[in-house]
């Protein structure tokens, strides 16, 4: 299920703990920081994005264990 949010909405959404742009990963429904030190993914349930750290998923350790 592809992310569905408005692009004027994407366009002035920022990653909360690093004021970062996202970048939309559709295939896991998420919006990811584009900051590398950074790198929280973060949920989108029913076309909602949601802002909370404490939901965010590191994706720098999913990215160590991978390898």
């Amino acid at each position: 299920m592809a992310v569905n949010l408005d692009p004027d909405l994407l366009s002035i959404l920022v990653c909360p703990k690093c004021r970062s742009e996202f970048r939309v990963d559709n295939e896991a429904n998420e919006l990811i920081c584009t900051n590398a030190a950074c790198a929280l993914a973060y949920p989108v349930r029913d076309d909602i994005p949601v802002l909370l750290i404490d939901e965010a998923r590191d994706t720098r350790e999913t990215a160590s264990t991978e390898n």
